[in-house]
């Protein structure tokens, strides 16, 4: 079973993102957990999803305490929030930041497999706004190999259709920033 951990910002889609990787597991037959934590948080406050997803049936319902991913939409989190608790040095970090690997190093106490995307400026740039979730969605599928990215994204296209039904540009938007964040995430 993998087990992955999503810190945010109320906002930024974490939440989003961990029910966009759970709904692309569930349509290629794998069983998959997708929860957030959090209580009366705005616009802003930190916010942490989950996803655990396995072959076999998952019949724990506890928080994940040890994740085999840690995905970071906010790097300023990690100023205030140990991003890594829990995570064991064969792990993967992705951040959301436009600072190299060697430069995260630095400031993070983890020596496991450490990845970086802008994903805030491909959003901006390919959706117009900075919600960095599908960007970082499409980072942690590339570099982890847990599901094939083109089914993937084909899930997510379809879903982003029947919400953004009437906004194409909005779905076209997304498809393009994970599209970029598959080929700019950078690992050392």
């Amino acid at each position: 079973m993998v087990e992955i951990r999503w810190h945010g910002r109320g906002g930024q889609g974490a939440k989003t993102a961990a029910l966009l990787f759970a709904d692309a597991a569930l349509s290629v037959g794998k069983y998959v957990q997708a929860f957030p934590e959090y209580g009366p948080e705005r616009m802003g406050a930190p916010v942490q999803s989950f996803n655990r997803i396995d072959d076999q049936p998952i019949l724990m319902h506890c928080p994940v305490k040890s994740p085999s991913v840690v995905v970071v939409l906010d790097p300023t989190l990690m100023a205030s929030i140990n991003v890594t608790a829990g995570l064991s040095q064969e792990g993967t970090l992705i951040i959301n930041t436009g600072m190299s690997v060697a430069e995260i190093k630095k400031s993070v106490k983890f020596d496991g497999r450490i990845f970086t995307v802008d994903a805030s400026k491909i959003s901006e740039e390919t959706i117009g706004k900075r919600i960095p979730n599908t960007p970082m969605l499409a980072a942690l599928v590339k570099v982890t190999g847990i599901l094939d990215f083109d089914s993937m994204l084909d899930d997510t296209q379809k879903k982003l259709a029947k919400k953004f039904a009437h906004r194409p540009e909005v779905i076209e938007g997304n498809i393009q920033s994970m599209k970029r964040a598959a080929q700019e995430v950078k690992s050392a």
